[in-house]
């Protein structure tokens, strides 16, 4: 008997999603930093056994859209709730609300199993992690209340255990040599955002966004060129910075990151370029795969 199936990971923002799924594949899939917003796409992690195959995905953290963009995020996030087998709900035990009325909502209809899992337990006490279990269970009394800390992995192993027995019996949807269904130009882009979101403030990082015009994978090197585009042109010169000092400081630590990802020497062009108000426009957001 060989189970597979598609467990989606839903909650707010910065609860620790990506940290819990690099924790359950056991790769660094999803960027991760202290933002809110970190997340934009649906990532997909596959995790392998001799008799089951769990698709993962981690999903951007809930919110009220105020651009085209966070809007296709939000609508990611809704398919997730409908296409699970298993929606993992995460909450943060130092959070007092769990979500907004109209996603749990959308969850207690869902014929889905949920697991709620309350992360970070590490940072807080057992009196609260109690009223938070008692509190949460009563807004989806449909889940299983498990506490977590996906950053220090406590009770990973136990959440795919509980995930295993509600996957129905199916083939493997994908090679079991696999690990995601993104190409490695895609970690490749994350890699340059996530440098971006850790070494600037305010709106640089969201309005920012990362193409990658050439990957050329040759037998020692892997040549890439990549433009970061923002929206104005003062955000051009912050991304640049002083006789290009911020730039190259995002280039040096994204190629060191990138080395390690594809397992050998990365020649790295980076370019900034102003596409105005682009996270408004429907077809530039469907040339960066926002919207299908």
């Amino acid at each position: 008997m060989h189970k597979a199936g598609f467990v989606n990971i839903i909650g707010n923002p910065n609860v620790g999603k990506s940290t819990l799924m690099n924790a359950l594949v056991g790769e660094k899939l999803s960027i991760i930093t202290p933002k809110a917003q970190t997340t934009r796409h649906r990532i997909k992690g596959i995790v392998n056994g001799n008799d089951y195959q769990v698709i993962f995905s981690d999903t951007p953290g809930m919110l009220k859209p105020n651009y085209k963009l966070q809007a296709s995020m939000m609508d990611s996030v809704n398919t997730a709730i409908g296409d699970a087998d298993v929606i993992l709900f995460l909450a943060d035990v130092n959070e007092d609300s769990v979500a907004e009325e109209k996603v749990l909502e959308k969850v207690k209809k869902s014929k889905s199993a949920v697991l709620l899992l309350i992360n970070k337990i590490d940072t807080a006490s057992e009196e609260l992690l109690e009223k938070r279990a008692v509190q949460w269970g009563k807004e989806l009394p449909q889940a299983e209340v498990i506490p977590v800390s996906a950053l220090k992995k406590f009770n990973v192993k136990y959440v795919l255990d509980r995930i295993l027995t509600h996957l129905p019996e199916h083939e493997p949807y994908f090679d079991k040599e696999e690990l995601t269904d993104r190409s490695e130009r895609f970690f490749v882009s994350e890699i340059i955002r996530e440098k971006i979101l850790r070494f600037y403030q305010k709106e640089i990082p969201y309005a920012s966004e990362v193409s990658i015009d050439t990957f050329k994978d040759e037998k020692d090197i892997v040549k890439i060129r990549a433009v970061i585009i923002v929206e104005r042109e003062t955000q051009k010169g912050i991304i640049i910075g002083h006789q290009g000092k911020a730039l190259k400081k995002v280039g040096t630590e994204a190629r060191k990151d990138m080395e390690k990802f594809l397992g050998k020497k990365v020649f790295l062009e980076l370019f900034v370029k102003v596409d105005k108000d682009w996270r408004d426009d429907e077809g530039k957001l469907k040339r960066f795969g926002y919207i299908q």
